[in-house]
């Protein structure tokens, strides 16, 4: 094939974007892009590729539950639609088979390697219908790392690719660090060679663009390279790759990478990469259970996902992974829907919906929590009563029910001695049983 590129003798690294000592910039041109959503979005896991090589290895049993996990949460979907391992250990391939036999539509399998020939031969012989491989595509990768020039890098890509396809694998292709490369000088000319490729073999070729420090920006009439309105619809109109060809793979070092992974979605790319809990390196990859919340809000609707399960697999997590969540964390964590303050605790009692912005006990089996504190006051004493003996209607305990004044006391009489932490559930139902005896009829009450 022949090499159509800019090529360059001295590497292009941005540095007036990118000057090292200094926090990096945002530059704005102030040009507007049509957003354009496909009529089909959907998720990619890489929990058992880049997700697992942040914590300790998991083993073949503990990969296969998981992806036994991910198959309950997508619930015939296809809304998560891949995941990807490695295939490198004889561990590594004993879990790839033992989930091919699982014989599931989704999640798909898929691998990952290098842009070496002698990697392919593994995907060859597992039998896999696609693989990942690595393209670095920035300057720092390609002069730096890598030790190539532009053209020799090109011409590597396109061999292994090639290779691919020969064989009738799809080739994924992972545009590594394209936040800090030359998009007209090495990104769309190596994206328009594949597309060249994919003609020729009547096979699709796809593009992962890796934002492998987390520095993209989804701000509109944001400059190159950082822009991902200007990549995505770079990728689709300066080089021709199909919406269901262009996904996103993005990391958290800015704290902004489930609202970079949306931007994939609304301008013009079909697929977001993530990771449970977003398990990655350094701050982590998009975390898949916040993207299925992005995606039920784009969409309006779940497409029949259970996604109550995503409580399961973080239990999975915290008691056989040894992971810890932060008990903040959107969704998943131990406190997400925890209220402390007596005035949202209130709130709670009157109403739900004032402070729980969904129904989380009916989509995540979580209901909103009251924890009680030195500023719960009455109204959180009366919640979390609610809320821990699953009242409603005429059974509700209310703020003014009298019956509640001695367990105020007792809490106030606690903090004002010098106890510097929340009342443990345990001891509030030793409270309510000693003050509200008959809180759910005595036959009930003795059951708990």
């Amino acid at each position: 094939m022949n090499y159509n590129g800019i090529d360059t003798l001295r590497p292009n690294l941005f540095k007036d974007v990118f000057p090292y000592s200094e926090i990096p910039k945002i530059k704005f041109n102030n040009i507007q892009l049509p957003m354009e959503i496909p009529e089909k979005i959907w998720i990619t896991d890489t929990t058992f590729r880049d997700g697992q090589q942040s914590m300790s290895p998991m083993t073949v049993d503990q990969i296969v539950k998981i992806y036994d996990y991910l198959h309950r949460l997508d619930n015939g979907s296809g809304v998560i639609r891949q995941t990807e391992f490695f295939l490198y250990s004889p561990k590594d391939r004993e879990a790839v088979e033992k989930c091919m036999d699982k014989g599931y539509e989704f999640p798909q399998i898929t691998s990952w390697i290098r842009a070496h020939k002698e990697d392919f031969k593994l995907v060859k012989q597992m039998k896999i219908k696609e693989t990942g491989i690595l393209m670095s595509c920035s300057d720092y990768h390609i002069f730096h790392k890598l030790k190539m020039n532009r053209k020799e890098a090109m011409n590597t890509y396109l061999s292994i690719a090639e290779s691919a396809l020969d064989s009738g694998i799809i080739p994924r292709c992972h545009f590594e660090d394209i936040t800090r490369a030359d998009f007209f000088g090495f990104v769309a000319p190596l994206a328009k060679n594949l597309m060249k490729l994919s003609d020729k073999y009547n096979l699709p070729v796809k593009i992962r663009a890796c934002d492998t420090l987390g520095l993209g920006v989804s701000y509109m009439g944001v400059e190159l390279p950082r822009s991902i309105p200007a990549i995505i619809h770079g990728l689709r109109y300066y080089c021709n790759v199909p919406s269901e060809n262009i996904e996103w793979h993005g990391h958290n070092d800015f704290n902004a990478v489930v609202t970079n992974s949306t931007t994939t979605w609304l301008y013009g790319g079909s697929s977001v990469n993530t990771t449970l809990f977003g398990i990655g390196e350094r701050t982590g990859n998009c975390p898949l259970e916040s993207m299925l919340f992005e995606y039920a809000q784009i969409k309006g609707t779940t497409e029949g996902m259970n996604l109550k399960i995503i409580s399961e697999i973080a239990d999975y997590f915290e008691k056989e992974l040894g992971y810890s969540i932060p008990a903040r964390t959107p969704f998943v964590g131990s406190e997400f829907n925890v209220t402390r303050a007596g005035i949202h605790a209130d709130g709670l009692l009157k109403d739900k919906e004032i402070y729980n912005s969904f129904d989380t006990e009916k989509i995540l089996g979580s209901p909103p929590i009251v924890a009680v504190n030195p500023y719960s006051g009455l109204a959180g004493i009366a919640a979390w009563i609610n809320g821990y003996f699953k009242l409603d209607g005429s059974n509700k305990i209310d703020k003014n029910d009298g019956r509640i004044l001695p367990i105020k006391k007792w809490v106030d009489e606690e903090y004002a001695n010098g106890r510097t932490s929340k009342i443990r559930n345990d001891e509030l139902k030793d409270l309510v049983f000693r003050y509200i005896p008959n809180i759910l009829g005595n036959e009930e009450t003795k059951a708990i």
